[in-house]
C-alpha cells in the first residue's frame, strides 16, 4: 500500500500546484468588483470597463482549464493505484483461506479499491485540495477590514468545529451500514449461485424475505447515518448563506460609516463566502471520506501480510515423491479437529485411494495436499521440499486437481482443460502447443470424441460452473483440466461421482496410464470401482487414519466380521 501510495504522490503534488494556482484566480472577481464599484462607476469608465472585463474572462478561462487539469490528475492518480493493488487484492482472494474469511468485514476488496478510487476523483478531494487556502482569505478579509476578517473566522471555525462533529456521529454508523451491506451483497450472490435449488425447493419467498431482513439492517444503519449527516449539512447550509449575507451586510455599515469602499461591501461577502466553500463541501461530502476511510482500512487488512516475495530459487520439475507429515486441520466454526496429526507417502507410479464415512476429512486431505488449502499444523513436502520452498503458481503446473465440486469456469471448453493459460496476458500460443496439450488430455481419459460433437467443439462456452453440460461431462472435463501437461502429482476427489460405466472405465484407464509414466495419485472415493488400480488404501475416520497398507490387505481387514463383543459395544 505503501508503494502504491508513493506511486500516486506525484499526481497530488501536481494537484496540489494546480489548486494553489486555481485558488490565486479567484482573487480576480473580487478585484473586478473592487474596480468596478470603486473606479469605473464612479468615472463612468467604459473602456476601463471592457478591459476589466476582458481580463477577467481570461482569469475565468484560466481557472476551468487548471480545474480541468486538476480534475484529469486525480483520475490519472485513481487509475495508477488501481493499476497498483487490483492486481494484488484479486490475488489476494484467490489466496483466501476459510479462516481469513472469519476475519474479513468484505470479500470484495476490489470493490473497496473502487471506492477509494472514486474518493479520489470525487468533490470530497477538490474540497481537501482548497481547505488549505480557507486561513488566506480569511486573511484577504481581515485585510479589508478586521471585523469582516474576524466575522470569517469565526464563521470557519464553527464550520470546522461543525465537520468534527459530524465525523463523530457519521463515522460509526457508516462503517456499521458499509459491514451490512458488503453482507447483504454477498449473501444475495450465494443465492443465485444456488437460484435452481431455491426455485425447486420452494425457497424463493423464504429467501427473498432473509434478503429484505439483512437490507432493512443495511437500510437502518444507512438511515441513521444519512439523518446526522443530514442535519450537519442543513446546518453548514445556513451559516455558510447566513456568513455571507451578515458580510454584506457588515460591510454595507462600515461603508456608510465611512471605513471601507462601496466595492469592497461585495468583495468581503464574496472573499467569505469563497473561504467556507471547501469546509461545507466537506460536510456535504464527508460520508464519502469515511468510506473511503473504511475502505482503506480494509484494503490494509487484506494486503497485510502479503508483502512482495523475494524471488525464489527455482526447483527442477518435481519427479512427484509426496510426503504428508504430521498434518492436522482445524475447523474454524468449532474446536474439533477435521483431520488430526497425519502422517503418509506417495512414490512416483504408485496410487494411494483414501476411503471413508462421510465427514471422515477426505476432501479436506485432498485440498489440503493439492495446496488449495493450509494445514494448522505439519508439512506437505513435494520431492522433499516443503511447500513454502515452491513459487505456488510454479509447482500448480506439476499438480492435476479435481476437487469435488467441478469449479469449471465462463469460458471455452479448451480455456477451462487449459487451465486459461491463454488468456489476456497468459502465454501465446504461437506453435499450438497448448492446443495439442489440451486434446492430449482429452484423450487420456476418453472425452476427445464427447467434445467433438458439441456444437463448436472444444471452441463450445460454457457458463458459470459449466453450464451448458450435463454433471457427468462436467466431470470429465474436470479430469481433463487435471490431466492437462501430464502432473507429477495427482489429486482427485470423488472423481467417479458423476459417471456412468463407460466414463469409470475411461477414468480407470487415465489412472494406469498416469501411474505408468510415474505420477503420484491420491483419489478419494465413496464407490469401489476406484479401489481397483490403487496400490495401497487408507482408511481415515474422524479425521484420524485408522488403517493403512496394501489393497487387498486393507479391505481384507475391512471384510472380515467385528467380534460379538465389539459390535454390541460399538
Amino acid at each position: 500500500m505503501q508503494n502504491a501510495i508513493s506511486a500516486v504522490r506525484t499526481h497530488f503534488l501536481w494537484a496540489a500546484l494546480f489548486s494553489a494556482l486555481a485558488n490565486l484566480l479567484f482573487l480576480a472577481p473580487t478585484l473586478y468588483m473592487l474596480q468596478v464599484y470603486d473606479r469605473v462607476v464612479p468615472t463612468r469608465g467604459a473602456a476601463t470597463l471592457g478591459f476589466l472585463t476582458l481580463v477577467l474572462m481570461l482569469a475565468y478561462a484560466t481557472l476551468a482549464l487548471l480545474e480541468y487539469i486538476r480534475s484529469r490528475i486525480l483520475v490519472r492518480a485513481s487509475v495508477a493505484l488501481d493499476r497498483r493493488l487490483a492486481r494484488r487484492l484479486i490475488a489476494a482472494t484467490l489466496t483466501l483461506q476459510p479462516d481469513d474469511g472469519a476475519r474479513r468485514k468484505s470479500r470484495q476488496p476490489i470493490r473497496e479499491c473502487d471506492q477509494l478510487r472514486q474518493t479520489l476523483t470525487g468533490p470530497a478531494m477538490f474540497a481537501l485540495f482548497d481547505a488549505p487556502w480557507t486561513p488566506i482569505y480569511i486573511v484577504v478579509c481581515g485585510l479589508i477590514h478586521p471585523l469582516i476578517g474576524l466575522m470569517a473566522l469565526i464563521g470557519g471555525v464553527m464550520l470546522v468545529a461543525l465537520t468534527w462533529a459530524s465525523e463523530r456521529s457519521t463515522r460509526a454508523p457508516l462503517l456499521q451500514a458499509n459491514a451490512a451491506a458488503n453482507l447483504s451483497y454477498a449473501s444475495q450472490e450465494q443465492t443465485m449461485l444456488g437460484a435452481e435449488a431455491v426455485r425447486a425447493l420452494g425457497m424463493r419467498s423464504a429467501m427473498v424475505r432473509r434478503h429484505l431482513a439483512e437490507r432493512e439492517d443495511m437500510l437502518a444503519w444507512q438511515a441513521s447515518a444519512s439523518f446526522a449527516a443530514g442535519g450537519r449539512m442543513t446546518i453548514s447550509r445556513f451559516l455558510r448563506n447566513a456568513l455571507q449575507s451578515g458580510a454584506l451586510g457588515l460591510g454595507a455599515l462600515l461603508a456608510i460609516d465611512g471605513q471601507i469602499s462601496g466595492g469592497a461591501i461585495f468583495a468581503s461577502s464574496f472573499l467569505l463566502g469563497r473561504a467556507v466553500a471547501p469546509v461545507d463541501q466537506l460536510v456535504a461530502s464527508w460520508r464519502s471520506v469515511v468510506q473511503a476511510r473504511g475502505s482503506y482500512a480494509e484494503i490494509m487488512a487484506w494486503l497485510d501480510g502479503r508483502a512482495e516475495l523475494t524471488p525464489q530459487t527455482g526447483l527442477p520439475r518435481p519427479t512427484g515423491r509426496l510426503d504428508v507429515e504430521r498434518v492436522s486441520v482445524e475447523d474454524i466454526y468449532s474446536d474439533r479437529m477435521i483431520l488430526n496429526n497425519l502422517s503418509f507417502g506417495i512414490a512416483p507410479g504408485e496410487m494411494v485411494a483414501v476411503i471413508g464415512p462421510s465427514g471422515a476429512g477426505k476432501s479436506t486431505l485432498a485440498r489440503l495436499v493439492a495446496g488449495a488449502i493450509h494445514c494448522s499444523e505439519g508439512e506437505v513436502r513435494i520431492d522433499g521440499a516443503e511447500r513454502s520452498q515452491w513459487d505456488g503458481d510454479a509447482l500448480a503446473v506439476h499438480i492435476g486437481y479435481m476437487p469435488q465440486q467441478l469449479s469449471l469456469f465462463a469460458g471455452s471448453i479448451r480455456d477451462n482443460i487449459a487451465r486459461f493459460s491463454c488468456r489476456e496476458g497468459a502465454e501465446p500460443d504461437r506453435d499450438g502447443r497448448i492446443d495439442a496439450d489440451v486434446i492430449a488430455a482429452a484423450r487420456q481419459c476418453g472425452v476427445h470424441e464427447m467434445i467433438l460433437r458439441l456444437p463448436q467443439g472444444y471452441d463450445t462456452m460454457l457458463g458459470w460452473g459449466g453450464m451448458g453440460l450435463s454433471m457427468g461431462q462436467t466431470q470429465r472435463i474436470a479430469l481433463a483440466r487435471a490431466l492437462f501437461r501430464d502432473p507429477a502429482v495427482l489429486i482427485l476427489d470423488e472423481p467417479n461421482a458423476h459417471l456412468d460405466s463407460d466414463g469409470e472405465a475411461q477414468l480407470i484407464a487415465a489412472l494406469a496410464q498416469a501411474k505408468a509414466r510415474g505420477a503420484a495419485i491420491m483419489v478419494t472415493a465413496h464407490r469401489t470401482g476406484l479401489l481397483g488400480p490403487a496400490d495401497r488404501i487408507l482408511v481415515l475416520d474422524n479425521g484420524r487414519m485408522r488403517m493403512s497398507g496394501p489393497r487387498d490387505q486393507v479391505l481384507g481387514a475391512l471384510a472380515k466380521p467385528r467380534p460379538a463383543s465389539m459390535a454390541g459395544a460399538a
